[in-house]
């Protein structure tokens, strides 16, 4: 078996290791239980449809906001790292809203746009896309300028350039963006969720929070997590190793 798919294996085994034995220094399963004690709870929820319901409703946002704060924040990056004046403009809008806490962008949404399904994306796009740009701009700042003239003396269009050339040496930094885009993105939609919305993980969250039952948000925080591992294990990862053959040859 790889050493990339044993190390990880190990060291989560650690980490539940490491949980347990607080478990049993803690003495008290309604502080925190044996990840064991899961197992029960977790069955009933799947079996009564809760888990996967709630489960797709935050997956489904993180989707809509992964793939709007994607598409916006890598084209910002490029604009603002290639054309010096255009990011002159909007570096002051930048920072401002790198700086800007997500809890207000979230709130002035719902009171601005109302307790919908619009204004809850609407909220966590706006949170990731500087970030995105920030990583992308440093990015089209780096791209080698030999490429460019090459591109040039062969008179590639437009659309060519960007395919051949660009985007395969934004590659690394669209990796980066896109793993620190999944991992903030899931946490603001749950917050979202825990605000203003009557389904998905954060709304049991809060549900379980007001009944005092660690174990049950332990339970819907988790089953996210698994999935968030399954996505950087199964996409992110392969695809940075192939960018990385990439430039290694």
């Amino acid at each position: 078996m790889p050493d990339r798919i044993v190390v990880p294996l190990v060291s989560i085994l650690g980490l539940l290791a490491l949980w347990a034995g607080a478990a049993a220094l803690t003495a008290d399963p309604q502080i925190l239980p044996f990840p064991w004690a899961l197992a029960e709870p977790f069955g009933q929820a799947i079996r009564s449809g809760e888990l996967p319901y709630h489960l797709g409703r935050t997956l489904t946002r993180v989707a809509w906001a992964f793939c709007l704060a994607m598409g916006g924040g890598v084209a910002l990056g490029l604009a603002m790292g290639r054309l010096p004046r255009f990011d002159r403009w909007l570096d002051p809008w930048l920072v401002v809203f790198l700086n800007l806490p997500a809890l207000v962008l979230i709130v002035l949404c719902y009171l601005w746009i109302g307790l919908t399904e619009t204004a809850a994306i609407v909220a966590v796009t706006l949170n990731k896309i500087p970030q995105v740009t920030t990583v992308i701009r440093e990015g089209a700042r780096a791209l080698s300028r030999d490429l460019d003239a090459m591109a040039q003396v062969y008179r590639m269009p437009p659309l060519a350039r960007l395919r051949h050339v660009v985007l395969p040496q934004l590659a690394p930094f669209m990796v980066a963006a896109a793993r620190s885009g999944i991992a903030v993105i899931w946490k603001i939609v749950l917050v979202v969720e825990f605000l203003g919305r009557s389904d998905g993980i954060g709304f049991q969250i809060h549900l379980y929070f007001q009944l005092f039952d660690v174990t049950m948000v332990l339970v819907y925080a988790l089953s996210f997590v698994a999935v968030m591992l399954a996505v950087e294990w199964l996409f992110l990862q392969p695809w940075e190793r192939r960018i990385r053959r990439w430039r290694a040859a």
